[in-house]
């Protein structure tokens, strides 16, 4: 299982299920984390549990002295939002090492992908994160601003 991190300002998900249905606001977040989640044949719900466990303690957030010091956790300790939007992202498995058009190969498929990605979510919010979501298995467009900027990839 695989996320990628963007600390960010503000970051929003617009989804649609056709070519012929306009973009509509799926989820949305200020201050936070956008994290790109790609799922992988031989994920089990104990990666979705760890890469949760993960997000909630990674110390990327900003403390008063503009050090990245605190996690999503301190942040909800402190009674602030802790916030996340999660967006699947099977392309994250996407393999260019041959030729120009990348395999997706490595990418589970949706019906393997999308409780693993739906487990992850609940466990964040169980800790106390506000997550939105993409919709899995459309088009979304991903408006965001990373501040920092500060990205990372997670591979559990």
């Amino acid at each position: 299982m695989r996320g990628l991190v963007q600390r960010v300002g503000r970051a929003e998900v617009r989804s649609r299920t056709s070519a012929d249905d306009p973009f509509e606001l799926a989820g949305a977040i200020g201050p936070g984390l956008c994290v790109f989640v790609g799922v992988t044949h031989d994920d089990t719900p104990d990666h979705a549990d760890r890469l949760a466990a993960k997000l909630w303690g990674l110390r990327i957030l900003d403390d008063r002295d503009g050090v990245m010091n605190r996690s999503l956790s301190d942040t909800a300790a402190a009674r602030q939002s802790a916030e996340v939007l999660v967006v699947s992202q099977f392309t994250l498995y996407g393999d260019a090492r041959k030729g120009r058009r990348p395999s997706w190969i490595g990418a589970a498929r949706p019906e393997h992908a999308e409780p693993l990605v739906d487990r992850l979510v609940a466990q964040l919010r169980e800790a106390g994160a506000t997550v939105e979501t993409g919709i899995f298995q459309t088009e979304m467009e991903v408006d965001l601003t990373n501040d920092g900027p500060v990205t990372l990839m997670l591979e559990i």
